[in-house]
């Protein structure tokens, strides 16, 4: 066999074509960071402040959160990472692969138009900390109402598509490095601004037990009236809701991309770290922030923007927690729909089309509209992409075990797959249509579709060639299959040795990385813990500003120091 002509095929395909190499695979360790880091966001302080506004009770929140959340984790671990290592592919390649061209071409422009969005949010949401600075009026209208917040959101927006168009790999390993300061910054902000709450409730500065902090949190958080004076949403909608935010990455499969990489299925179970830390915690911990900083300024909640909380919460560090999270979030994003326009508009650079995706998300930005309505704006997008996501999970896992063939469409070389398109435009009409007729709660739609999607794509799949056999092409698959993995084996006997830096400033750097982020939980307690009175927890609040914002500053420099010392090296063999 001439082993240099049978590589030549995937020499000149792009990585991203091919299944990952096993030399590349990573341990549960890296995915453990790599969701704290994305679900640690900006978003969270929204999310946080409208399950407020939409009136829900203490108990909904601190169990339907977590049974939620839980779910969310058993989704990516049972759904998303069973497919992505079983093909080593994200689902765009493998989409391709299972309905042609056409359907990832469409599939391609739904990605641009939610990742624009979500993006855009993410850039208002910056831009809110920002016109705080300059004291500018908060935007309250689905509109913007002043001239100076959209050119402070234009500026914002260049500076996230200039580092989404050249510099997105120092931006993810800038993501890792924001992971725990966010975290801890969450987790503080709620027990700085606790006292003032059990303050104005309790007439003391702290909760005494368990159900002093249940009373505090029905009587000014969530107090079951939302901001029309009307009953709230129920445990349902809660649980609802945190199963639904992510239904994009996992019920969609979004996340094949970043799961393709783990070396086995469970690990899966990773994605608990931005779940329960990312989200259980930092919804929780917002809402206290939020229900805190209203009481502080005498407003309502609804009245109030992620700018507002995050400073009466944490200070000047504030300003900072809102545009990194804001930030890091807005270029993940917008990375993807470039991405995603780049594999549509192919003859033009990623780096063109990120601009001018960038550029439109901008002007999205400008209407505050965009962060204010995220949670239902995440719903729907998830069930935008629910419908794909039951195509591949139907021909993937189901197909084979009803004896049909996986990859027919492919086999038969067809560049339009008519089950795959129907089945796509069937499941948003069914989706929509229940939606529509208000049959049940917008966050449990996803899993009617995605089951209806998966019998109605088995049907079509089935009278236009799936349950055939293809035993010629098949063989043909394995093959190249086979191929692969002997191409990439070779690959990886030419990879560069790669030391990393062990030098004892590097840990030095870490370790006081690690102290200054303890010092600020340190000052945090002694805000919630420490304030006898209500003079007192002034002071020690203003302690906690002070020099919570000293310890960001150190943390940034020392950690982002630590990781440029860290990175790799490579050596000749």
């Amino acid at each position: 066999m001439n082993t240099t002509n049978d590589f030549q095929q995937f020499e000149n395909l792009e990585e991203e074509q091919l299944p990952v190499a096993k030399h590349k695979l990573h341990d549960w360790t890296h995915f453990a960071g790599l969701y704290a880091a994305e679900h640690v966001a900006a978003t969270e302080f929204v999310i946080g402040a409208t399950f407020v506004a939409l009136g829900a009770k203490t108990m909904d929140i601190l169990l339907g959160l977590l049974i939620g959340n839980v779910l969310a984790v058993l989704s990516w671990t049972f759904i998303t990472s069973p497919i992505a290592v079983d093909t080593r592919l994200s689902l765009y390649t493998y989409l391709n692969k299972i309905a042609g061209d056409s359907m990832t071409k469409l599939y391609n422009w739904a990605n641009v138009i939610i990742f624009s969005v979500i993006s855009a949010a993410m850039v208002t949401v910056s831009a809110t900390a920002v016109r705080f600075a300059f004291d500018i009026p908060a935007q309250l209208n689905w509109y913007p109402t002043n001239l100076w917040f959209i050119l402070i959101v234009f500026v914002v927006g260049i500076v996230v598509v200039s580092i989404a168009m050249y510099g997105f790999n120092a931006v993810s390993e800038f993501s890792g490095i924001c992971a725990p300061w966010l975290f801890v910054m969450f987790t503080s902000g709620a027990m700085v601004l606790l006292p003032a709450l059990s303050l104005d409730v309790l007439d003391k500065t702290s909760p005494s037990g368990w159900n002093d902090f249940i009373i505090l949190g029905n009587q000014s958080i969530w107090t079951g009236i939302d901001s029309n004076g009307e009953p709230g949403i129920g445990l349902v909608e809660v649980i609802g809701f945190a199963w639904a935010a992510n239904t994009i990455t996992h019920f969609g499969l979004i996340d094949m991309a970043l799961l393709r990489f783990a070396k086995k299925k469970i690990y899966g179970l990773a994605t608990s770290t931005g779940m329960m830390f990312g989200h259980y915690v930092a919804w929780i911990a917002a809402g206290i922030m939020g229900a805190g900083a209203a009481v502080i300024l005498g407003k309502s909640i609804v009245e109030l923007d992620p700018g507002d909380v995050a400073y009466y919460a944490l200070g000047w560090s504030g300003f900072v927690i809102v545009i990194v999270a804001g930030w890091t979030t807005a270029i993940t994003n917008l990375y993807r729909a470039g991405l995603a326009a780049q594999a549509i508009f192919y003859n033009h650079s990623r780096r063109g089309t990120t601009l001018t995706v960038g550029l439109i998300t901008i002007a999205i930005a400008c209407f505050p509209f965009v962060f204010s309505q995220i949670l239902p704006l995440l719903t729907y997008a998830g069930l935008l992409v629910v419908p794909v996501g039951a195509i591949v999970f139907a021909e993937h896992q189901i197909f084979p075990r009803i004896g049909f063939t996986r990859y027919w469409s492919s086999y038969r070389k067809l560049t339009f797959s008519m089950p795959a398109v129907a089945s796509w435009a069937l499941g948003l009409v069914f989706g929509f249509g229940l939606n529509a007729l208000l049959i049940m709660s917008f966050f449990y739609l996803f899993i009617p579709t995605w089951i209806f999607t998966i019998l109605v794509y088995t049907v079509l799949a089935s009278r236009y060639g799936a349950k055939r056999k293809y035993p010629v092409e098949a063989k043909e698959e394995e093959l190249r299959k086979d191929s692969i993995e002997r191409f990439q084996e070779q690959q990886a006997t030419n990879e560069p040795i790669i030391s990393k830096d062990k030098s004892l400033f590097s840990k030095g750097l870490k370790i006081i990385a690690i102290t200054v982020l303890v010092i600020t939980l340190i000052l945090a307690c002694n805000v919630m813990f420490g304030s006898a009175t209500e003079s007192g927890y002034v002071e020690n609040r203003e302690i906690f500003y002070r020099y919570a914002f000293i310890s960001t500053l150190i943390y940034f420099i020392t950690a982002y120091w630590a990781l440029q010392r860290g990175k790799p090296k490579k050596e000749e063999h």
